[in-house]
């Protein structure tokens, strides 16, 4: 204490107000860090489930609580942007004002789109009908691509470039999933490593530095007790399946082998059977859902089921594919952290394919012309004479009937399930038991419905408020389900590698949506007939058009920038920059290796000096 109050005597008055400052601002982040933490979503019904079923289980609810914050933001961003300015300027609030300009050098023939709102007396059936499919009321609305006509909002004296921010606002939100995702996978990854280093290191800490001497409420001591079990429980099985690995004779690896590759056949051929299903689908509903047939109740219900054909395919092989993949997996003999891995992988092949499927499907209609006409709009102005909205429909319905079937997953099958088995003594029932609480499936679940909805808030910007919603009341489902009508996995699984992976997946979910956003955006042309690039060929032609209003200058600097000139050696200097940081990261990692033996080598020779001492005193 004394040198140290030597050293601040011989400091400067500047260098002592730097360091009280940074020592009080460290002390108010940490005060805010921590009361930020009891502000937690669901953070006492988190630690409750990881308490009672375990951190694996632990981190499917944390995932959902992610995905929920980030939607909750997403649409923050794109109500905020796109659809606050619209309606205050459609409305005349704060003296503003808007202007519609209409297309230039377009036929009028496709200006032309008139949504089918209901009008007069409407049965309940067709505003039920409506809600479920985004037709009707719901397609005039600000839910919908169709509804953002304006080209120029003035709020009282500022002049506002909807159709820029629209774009902006896309770029803003897929930017910010990706950073958000990395920034949360590195911090996994390093989680990951820590914990993966060293099993023996791993069970040490758990044991003698794994408790928090902090806690005081004997719940959370409970729940702190469980945690660090089903831990202990999940190293203790994965060294038993190590060492089931390593005493395998080699018949035994030959059965094994053998019988992941029939079982990857049949995968195979699950997989291949729900594309050819939902191929055939769309098919069919293409070619039969502009049937002219009589308007009732019974002739409208006939219609909206083959005009939804596809969604209703793509649903139930959603459903169906994961219960056979998380079947089959039992029989690989994996470790259960590859098993959720694996069968995610699987899974992300069926939902994202499937969705990628369905795109194909509406975008191949969407740009067949067979008239000069239709060549003149550029799009198949008859069938989709605003084919955003139509997109954001099929996203909008993807993700009503998800929800659907979760919600009629729990309340028709779970439940039953539940009681079947508690009242019912036959034997077969009590063979089937409770269900598990299969991580993967449920992941991959919301995994796929926010890929939906990264691709549907283009064309539905509200989309990502209706996805909040939806993940909020998955959330309180799937808490009743696990504590009511599942069990826990018979094999723990380990939450570090787990979150790492469920992120990584997810990751691969926002890159594979940047591609049909990119090719809506750059190659589709814009309708003529609604939304704020109404006047411009493409999506993206607004940003050159925009890039002209700038002073002669600053249009060579950013052309400078988009060139090739500039492109080639700063794509060099990254990749430079790139190596230089692996290279660092490989000469870190030795230099822990050879600490981490010198420690070794020390301890050893401290236990051979005591052990010298003790002899000699014994002699």
């Amino acid at each position: 204490r004394d040198c140290q109050q030597a050293d601040t005597k011989s400091l400067s008055g500047w260098k002592q107000w730097k360091r009280t400052s940074s020592k009080s601002l460290k002390k108010v982040l940490g005060e805010v860090k921590e009361l930020s933490s009891y502000l937690e979503l669901w953070r006492h019904d988190i630690h409750s489930i990881e308490g009672k079923f375990g951190t694996g289980i632990q981190s499917y609810f944390s995932f959902l609580r992610f995905l929920v914050l980030l939607n909750f933001i997403i649409f923050i961003l794109m109500f905020s942007f796109v659809t606050l300015p619209s309606i205050i300027s459609k409305y005349g609030i704060f003296n503003s004002s808007f202007a519609k300009i209409p297309p230039k050098n377009t036929e009028p023939h496709c200006t032309v789109y008139e949504p089918n709102s209901n009008k007069g007396l409407v049965y309940f059936y067709t505003y039920l009908k409506d809600l479920l499919s985004g037709t009707g009321f719901l397609e005039v609305t600000s839910l919908f691509y169709g509804y953002y006509t304006i080209d120029a909002a003035w709020i009282s004296i500022m002049r506002y470039n909807l159709p820029l921010a629209y774009l902006l606002a896309t770029f803003a939100y897929l930017a910010l999933s990706l950073l958000w995702i990395i920034k949360r996978s590195v911090e996994g990854f390093k989680q990951n490593l820590v914990r993966d280093e060293d099993q023996f290191q791993s069970y040490c800490n758990k044991v003698f530095a794994g408790w928090d001497f902090c806690i005081t409420d004997p719940n959370a001591a409970r729940l702190k007790h469980r945690s660090l079990l089903y831990e202990l429980q999940t190293d203790l099985a994965e060294e038993r399946l190590k060492q089931k690995i390593a005493d395998r004779t080699m018949k035994e690896k030959l059965r094994i082998y053998s019988l992941r590759i029939f079982i990857n056949v049949i995968v195979i051929a699950v997989l291949s059977g729900c594309f050819y299903s939902i191929y055939r689908a769309t098919v069919f509903s293409q070619e039969n859902s502009n049937v002219s047939i009589r308007h009732d109740i019974r002739a409208d219900s006939a219609n909206l089921i083959v005009q939804y054909l596809p969604s209703i395919v793509i649903t139930l092989a959603n459903f169906i594919a994961p219960l056979i993949f998380s079947f089959l997996i039992t029989f690989e003999d994996y470790s259960p952290a590859f098993e959720v891995r694996l069968t995610l992988m699987r899974c992300v092949f069926v939902r994202l394919a499937n969705i990628g499927v369905l795109l194909f499907s509406l975008w191949s209609q969407i740009s067949y012309c067979a008239t000069d006409k239709c060549k003149a709009c550029g799009y198949n102005y008859e069938l989709y004479p605003c084919w955003e909205t139509e997109v954001g429909q099929e996203m909008y319905k993807l993700m009503i009937f998800d929800f659907i079937i979760i919600l009629a997953a729990t309340l028709f099958l779970d439940f039953p399930r539940k009681l079947l088995v508690t009242h019912c003594p036959c034997k077969l029932v009590q063979w089937f038991g409770l269900q598990e609480f299969g991580i993967s499936d449920n992941v991959l679940e919301i995994i796929y419905g926010q890929t939906i909805c990264w691709i549907g808030t283009f064309f539905s910007p509200l989309l990502p408020a209706i996805a909040t919603v939806k993940y909020f009341i998955i959330f309180y489902i799937k808490k009743i389900s696990l504590k009511h009508t599942r069990k826990p996995a018979a094999r723990p699984i380990r939450a570090s590698s787990s979150n790492f992976f469920f992120l990584v997946v997810l990751l691969i979910g926002l890159i594979l949506a940047f591609i049909p956003l990119g090719i809506s955006i750059a190659h589709i042309p814009s309708s003529k007939a609604c939304g704020p690039f109404r006047s411009f060929n493409t999506s993206w032609a607004v940003v050159p058009d925009t890039i002209l209003e700038f002073p002669t200058r600053l249009q060579q600097v950013l052309h400078g920038i988009a060139s090739e000139a500039f492109a080639v050696p700063f794509f060099m200097v990254l990749c430079l920059i790139m190596f230089y940081f692996i290279a660092l990261a490989g000469a870190h990692k030795r230099v822990v290796d050879q600490l981490r033996e010198q420690l070794v080598m020390e301890s050893r020779d401290k236990q051979f000096l005591i052990r010298k001492i003790t002899e000699a005193q014994r002699h």
